[in-house]
């Protein structure tokens, strides 16, 4: 539905088939978005017929656009849902993902031009140059979702924000999108990919291309350098944690403990339908070994049932979720496990949903608030 059509009509509310026909959805959508909750039509006609008043028109055009993008719809739910966002700051987050999808559009089709010219040539084209079109990075891979599903969430934050105490400076590693930075602190973000760069929101902290490993400052320039879920992305954790060290007087890290016996088991989803995710951080430092690495202690860091952010164990309590494409794309992990797995993995997991076996094998999640999955705060 165009702006037009709202903005140039004279009625104070539309008919469910006047709206099905500007929006070219059919009634049975209108009527399936209405018995779910999403979209209700709160308006009536003169004769008494249900109606869409125009914050239910602005409301399904944005359901719409977010279904476009091919959201499913329990995530679009979620967004649409959020409180916090108004109109404007949807319309600018679905701004960001088209324009986003745009490019890597473009880039693909450029590097697939390279490559047609480079073949009718007679030249041979290497499988780095064929992967390139790809993207080499893997947030390069992930990072268009981010916006719609990392999202900071507030308890987390705040077990954060203490953690940081009274410092004034913040150094952020690995800063992605911009997530728990604490808008109360004079903040450097360092971030190396392009397109999570281009997705920090206006206002944002000044943002550096760097790698943690190798930090474009001075010593003790900061009172504390943070990073939040990133460390698992880096070429050489125990490094880029010294590095942290050395620019800052004191270091909070969220990361994960894979010390604990059995670890793999603590969540349903790697103990039951993705055993690859294990040997993915086969390599992956000791909690223990990141700890010594910094004069760090570590403290749990629970996650609630209806976490905000969508990190890999955040949909605990929600298993649904896991099946929704764009959740998934946000997490590195099915990125990292590769596509045989992880469809394997959605296969099983929706075949149980829709038998009640994972309903009986995790019943007792049903009534916890919090879950203790494996993230851990260091703190030094």
């Amino acid at each position: 539905m165009t702006s037009g059509c709202i903005v140039g009509a004279v009625e104070d509310h539309w008919t469910v088939g006047r709206v099905a026909e500007l929006a070219g959805v059919s009634v049975r959508t209108l009527h399936h978005y209405d018995e779910i909750g999403l979209v209700r039509p709160s308006a009536r006609t003169a004769g008494g017929y249900r109606a869409y008043s125009a914050g239910d028109v602005e409301r399904l055009r944005e359901v719409l656009a977010y279904r476009r993008l091919g959201f499913g719809l329990r995530e679009v739910a979620d967004l649409v849902g959020d409180s916090s966002t108004d109109a404007v700051a949807h319309l600018r987050r679905l701004r960001d993902l088209l324009l986003e999808r745009r490019d890597r559009a473009d880039a693909m089709v450029a590097a697939i031009d390279r490559e047609l010219e480079a073949r009718a040539r007679g030249l041979k084209v290497t499988p780095e140059e064929q992967l390139g079109m790809l993207g080499a990075r893997l947030y390069d891979a992930i990072g268009g979702a981010y916006t719609a599903t990392r999202r900071t969430e507030p308890r987390i934050a705040a077990q954060i924000l203490d953690a940081l105490g009274d410092a004034r400076t913040v150094l952020n590693v690995g800063a992605g999108t911009g997530s728990y930075e604490p808008a109360d602190r004079e903040v450097t973000a360092v971030e190396p990919s392009e397109v999570m760069r281009r997705q920090r929101p206006a206002g944002s902290a000044p943002c550096v291309a760097a790698a943690a490993e190798s930090l474009p400052f001075e010593d003790q320039s900061f009172d504390v350098a943070m990073a939040v879920s990133t460390v698992h992305h880096w070429g050489d954790p125990i490094a880029g944690l010294r590095e942290m060290r050395r620019v800052a007087r004191r270091v909070v890290v969220l990361t994960f403990d894979t010390d604990e016996p059995g670890w793999q088991d603590r969540f349903w989803l790697t103990r039951d339908y993705l055993p690859e995710f294990a040997a993915m951080l086969a390599e992956f430092p000791s909690l223990a070994g990141m700890a010594d690495a910094i004069g760090a202690r570590a403290e749990p860091v629970p996650i609630p049932w209806d976490c905000a952010d969508g990190l890999f164990e955040a949909y605990w309590r929600r298993p649904g979720a896991y099946l929704e494409e764009h959740v998934r794309r946000a997490m590195s992990v099915w990125t990292r496990v590769g596509p045989e797995a992880e469809q394997r993995a959605v296969r099983n997991l929706r075949d149980d949903l829709d038998s009640g076996r994972w309903a009986e094998r995790n019943s007792d999640l049903a009534h916890l608030d919090t879950a203790d999955l494996g993230l851990r705060l260091l703190i030094a």
